[in-house]
């Protein structure tokens, strides 16, 4: 099917059914923060938007894909059909169509797709080209079916493919996180405005010169300069005449960059996509940071924030498939360990034979052992014994 739609003949004008009506998002009211937030991509002036948005979708986008079937002994891999090495059709592969998609969700709620080709036997979507959400208006017709229009041109029935996160019973389209945490988004940036502001234009005098007497216009200029004159590029004592007196105008460091105002919106951003996110990007440590916890951030990025996300693709791409095969991300890839503790695993896999040296070593990303290298292995003492050349003398 072409991605071509313009010819098709316009639809005639239907009913549209509102959406139940919801409340208001947080940024309606707040004109002290005055940010506009109207479209999503201003959140990510927002370093901690960026940096949560970055770390999800691209770490999504690295882990391997495999096509399964079956469960427990019966569990198959199974080839991986070309179409799914890249789903949009442009040649820029999976793991741009994965960030494309985490993007629209993580900013806006929604995945908005244009089937292009499908399966001619199954039916299912083989080639879904990516739309920006800003750019779809969805809404449900008198008998309560989907509609959707692209830049104002309505799309054929069936030929849009929609994934919702957020969802709210009796709405279409899933909730913007972006739109509904406007409030606290908002309030970060315009710190960080409000700083840069301070810093640029100077916000307050670096200090008073002042004297008890009256001083026109230009006694005060030709005082100023005399001071800047005897101060600049030296650090030597300035001595004033009678009558004058220096008062230095100092901001304590914290609040001058405001510190603690950035800090806490920043783990509030985090937490927008998930639970631990802010200590993984290391907005709140809780205390000091060891080896042992810095270990356990993978495994904590995995829990608390990634891996709901993770299923949702997962769903989605199994969808696609005929069954009973699905699609499972390989999220052991996110979790390997230092070298040390890895051979270790392979040493316990092997001698407790749940596990092959071939196994371990494809693990490792290396060939399995050659017939010459299993007769070597095999000629080796074991592990721990001593060598006839090591035996003390009786």
């Amino acid at each position: 099917m072409s991605l071509l739609f313009g010819t098709a003949r316009r639809a005639a004008p239907v009913e549209r059914r509102a959406d139940p009506p919801i409340p208001p998002n947080s940024s309606l009211g707040t004109s002290y923060s005055r940010v506009d937030l109207s479209r999503a991509e201003a959140s990510l002036q927002k370093v901690a938007i960026w940096a949560s948005v970055t770390l999800l979708a691209g770490t999504a986008s690295m882990l391997p894909v495999d096509v399964l079937s079956g469960e427990g002994a019966d569990k198959r891999e199974r080839p991986k059909p070309r179409w799914l090495l890249d789903p949009a059709g442009d040649g820029n592969g999976l793991e741009d169509w994965t960030w494309q998609l985490f993007y629209s969700w993580l900013l806006r709620g929604n995945g908005f797709g244009l089937i292009g080709e499908r399966d001619p036997r199954l039916g299912t979507p083989t080639q879904i080209v990516l739309q920006h959400p800003d750019e779809v208006a969805a809404w449900r017709d008198r008998d309560g079916k989907p509609r959707y229009r692209i830049r104002g041109q309505e799309v054929p029935q069936g030929q849009m493919w929609h994934k919702r996160v957020y969802p709210v019973p009796g709405q279409l389209r899933g909730l913007s996180p972006i739109e509904h945490q406007a409030l606290t988004i908002g309030v970060g940036i315009a710190a960080l405005r409000f700083g840069a502001q301070w810093f640029e234009q100077g916000a307050h005098p670096t200090g008073i010169l002042s004297n008890d007497k009256n001083l026109d216009q230009t006694q005060a200029t030709t005082a100023k300069q005399r001071f800047l004159a005897a101060i600049q590029g030296r650090r030597e004592p300035v001595v004033l005449g009678s009558g004058w007196k220096y008062e230095a105008i100092q901001i304590a460091p914290e609040d001058s960059q405001f510190l603690e105002t950035n800090q806490f919106t920043a783990a509030e951003c985090c937490r927008i996509f998930g639970a631990g996110l802010a200590e993984v990007l290391g907005y709140e440590t809780g205390g000091a940071l060891t080896y042992q916890n810095i270990e356990q951030r993978n495994l904590q990025l995995l829990i608390y924030a990634l891996d709901p996300w993770l299923t949702r693709l997962e769903r989605a791409l199994t969808e696609l498939l005929p069954r009973p095969q699905y699609v499972k991300i390989n999220r052991a890839a996110l979790l390997r360990t230092d070298l040390l503790t890895r051979y270790r695993a392979h040493q316990l896999m092997i001698r407790n034979r749940f596990g092959t040296p071939d196994e371990a070593r494809e693990l490792e990303d290396k060939p399995p052992l050659t017939d010459e290298q299993v007769q070597q292995l095999l000629t080796l003492p074991p592990t721990g014994s001593a060598s006839t050349t090591d035996r003390p003398e009786e």
